[in-house]
Formats: structure tokens, C-alpha cells, sequence
């Protein structure tokens, strides 16, 4: 009875806190969870496991460094640039903007791509552009390897994120898709670009993006690394050095970008969720919750929207529903955790909690009704797509 009391009280605080703070949300689910199930020395055990672990800890930087990445990109002009050059038609402009800004975790992200949409489709009803400043700026997240919610997940499921993409893919397109035909199609407006066109403005703003995924990828392709995210630490420190070089940034603008970025937030998340996974495998919850064998459709698909719909994160409800998972059915497969990780996203880029969801609807002038109303068929189609492919999964 007190495990489940326990665990009912984590999550309840874990959910509260994490609106506010996702750190100290799990750190707090953490110590309740602990005091309800575990000795002070198993609890020490949880937390050595996490801060020994040279994974994790590399992880907790690489999470750390790459808002850094956007926020010296912003402060050069690098991201201004890029989108001056995207010469591309009004309705891939939408798409692929915000995306673009989307790829780089900033505080308050949705509002520096917003004026991107309104310069794009300044003719199209409000709500129609705060719903694709929201669906296409997080898009991305279902495939880029570098995402802090994908990276972080990939490694609580013990998966590399790159066996996993492959499954991610039909999402990404479906997610494209849906978002194409319900609000891509109602946009209306002249794209105009001032200035000439500059390759370089296009091409080195990319290249910085795109040069930590590439590095990270071809290092793992290519040596057998003790710790796999040693090649992603490398990738993304180069990306970073050429944003700090290219930008021409000093040391006063470096502490600027990082007061405004604030990474120790970020790699928090990382040991938090970490320390959360561990007290809670070893809880005895996970194999209380197995022995009630909640069909795997269930937990994964539907627990995990409803998760990421009350949450309005992704790593929260992936820390959950993971080691339920792995602890009743074995090891998640690539496909299984790609199934998962969808159903928490549609659940996450659909909640009126998600922060990007208000800003957006604040900028954009219009009301949390009408902006949900052109979200819940394309999340719907998502959602209703995942229950198909994990009934049919299951059945295999």
C-alpha cells in the first residue's frame, strides 16, 4: 500500500511542480518516491548510479551546450540571416521557419519564429497562424537527432537515437502532412525577401546547424567510442565554436547568451530525469504495474498522450512510461519507442500548458478555443494513426 501511495504522490507532485520547473519536479518525485520505497542507502545508490554514470553526465552537457548553439546564432545575426535567404515559396516558408528555429531549444522559441509567420502570411486568420508556428516548430523534434527530448529518451529506453529515427520518420511525414492539408493549404500571403541573395548567408548558418549531427553521426559510424556520447559532446562543441567564431562573439556577449539561455537548466532536466529513472526502477512500482498487464497499446499510446498532454513536456512522461514498459515486456524496441515518443508529442504540441501554445496565441491575437480547434484533426489523425500501428505491432 505505501508503494503505491508513494509513487500516487510522486506523480501527482512531479506533474504540479513541472509546469513551473521540470527539474525540480522530478527531483522532488524523486526524494517522495524514495522516502516511500527505498532505504536512505538505496536512495544513495539511485543517486551515485546518476552522477557516476559518464553517459549521463555527458548527456547533461550536451543538453546544456545546445541552446547555447541558437542563443550565439540569434545574437550574430546567423538565424536572421538563414531566413532572409530561404527563397521558397509562402507555404514552405511557414513550414520550414519555424522548424528551422525549432531545431535550436530556445526559451521563448515560438516568438522568434512568429514574426517569421506574420511576415509570411500576414493575410491568414490568426488562429490558422498560431497553429503552424506551433505544429511546424516542433515538427522537427520527431526526427533531428540533437533534440533534448529525443536524445534524452533514446537513452532511458537504452537506444541509440539514430536506430530509432528510421521509425520516426512515417511520423515526421504524417505530422508534415496533416499539417499541410489543415493548415498550410488556408495560408495566404506574399513572401517578399529584401536584399540580394547571398549563398553564403544561407549555406554557413546550416552549416553550423547541421555540423553537430553530421560529426556526431560519422564519429559513431567510424570509432568504436567507450561512450557513445562522446562523438555527440564533439559534435556539438563544434557547432558551437563556429557559432561563437563566425559570430565574431566576445567574451561579454558569451556570458549575455548565457544568462539569457541558462544551459544549467537544461542539463538539470538530464540528472534529475535520470535520478527519477533510477529510484523509480528500483522502487517496485514498475513490476507492481506490470502484474496488472496494462495492454502495451494502452500504456504506450494512450498513458503516453494523456501523459504529454498533462505534462506539456516529452522527457517527463517518457521517464514514466519506459520503465513500465521495459519492466513488464522486456527491452522497447526502435519501433515501440518510436510509437511512444508520437503519442507523447501529440499529447505535448496540444496542450493549452505548453508555453509555445500561449505565446503564440498571445502573439498572434487569438483565443486558446479557436487555436485548439485547428490542432485536434491533425492531432487527432496523428493519434488515431498511432493506436492503428500499435495494435498492429502488438499483434506481431
Amino acid at each position: 500500500m505505501l508503494v503505491w501511495l508513494g509513487f500516487a504522490l510522486s506523480i501527482v507532485l512531479l506533474l504540479a511542480v513541472s509546469r513551473r520547473n521540470l527539474a525540480l519536479g522530478m527531483a522532488i518525485a524523486s526524494v517522495v518516491l524514495a522516502a516511500f520505497t527505498l532505504t536512505p542507502a538505496a536512495f544513495g545508490d539511485a543517486l551515485w548510479r546518476t552522477i557516476s554514470d559518464p553517459s549521463v553526465l555527458l548527456l547533461a552537457l550536451v543538453v546544456g551546450l545546445i541552446p547555447l548553439i541558437g542563443g550565439a546564432m540569434e545574437t550574430s545575426g546567423q538565424m536572421e540571416r538563414l531566413v532572409a535567404n530561404l527563397r521558397i515559396g509562402v507555404r514552405p516558408f511557414l513550414a520550414f521557419a519555424p522548424a528551422l528555429l525549432g531545431m535550436l531549444p530556445m526559451p521563448g522559441g515560438a516568438l522568434l519564429s512568429a514574426p517569421l509567420v506574420e511576415r509570411g502570411a500576414g493575410h491568414t486568420a490568426a488562429d490558422v497562424k498560431a497553429a503552424a508556428n506551433v505544429w511546424f516548430r516542433h515538427a522537427l523534434l520527431l526526427v533531428y537527432p540533437l533534440g533534448s527530448g529525443l536524445i534524452a529518451s533514446a537513452k532511458i529506453a537504452d537506444l541509440d537515437v539514430y536506430s530509432a529515427i528510421p521509425y520516426l520518420i512515417p511520423a515526421f511525414l504524417l505530422t508534415i502532412g496533416v499539417g499541410y492539408v489543415f493548415l498550410l493549404r488556408r495560408a495566404s500571403g506574399r513572401l517578399s525577401q529584401s536584399g540580394p541573395f547571398s549563398i553564403l548567408g544561407l549555406v554557413v548558418p546550416l552549416a553550423i546547424i547541421l555540423a553537430a549531427p553530421l560529426l556526431d553521426l560519422l564519429l559513431k559510424g567510424t570509432i568504436d567510442l567507450p561512450v557513445a556520447e562522446i562523438g555527440t559532446s564533439a559534435g556539438v562543441a563544434v557547432s558551437l565554436i563556429a557559432a561563437i567564431s563566425i559570430g565574431r562573439l566576445g567574451p561579454r556577449q558569451l556570458l549575455e547568451v548565457a544568462r539569457r539561455m541558462k544551459p544549467w537548466k537544461y542539463a538539470l532536466i538530464v540528472l534529475a530525469m535520470f535520478v527519477f529513472l533510477n529510484v523509480f526502477t528500483t522502487s517496485g512500482v514498475p513490476e507492481r504495474i506490470g502484474a496488472m498487464t496494462l495492454p502495451p497499446v494502452v500504456l504506450c499510446v494512450v498513458i503516453g498522450a494523456i501523459l504529454g498532454l498533462i505534462t506539456g513536456r516529452l522527457q517527463a512522461p517518457m521517464s514514466i512510461v519506459v520503465p513500465i514498459y521495459v519492466s513488464t515486456y522486456g527491452g522497447m524496441s526502435a519501433p515501440v519507442f518510436a510509437l511512444t515518443y508520437f503519442a507523447v508529442f501529440l499529447g505535448y504540441v496540444f496542450t493549452p500548458i505548453h508555453p509555445c501554445i500561449s505565446v503564440s496565441v498571445e502573439y498572434f491575437k487569438t483565443s486558446m478555443g479557436p487555436f485548439l480547434r485547428r490542432l485536434a484533426i491533425p492531432a487527432a489523425i496523428g493519434l488515431i494513426a498511432a493506436l492503428v500501428v500499435g495494435l498492429w505491432l502488438f499483434r506481431l
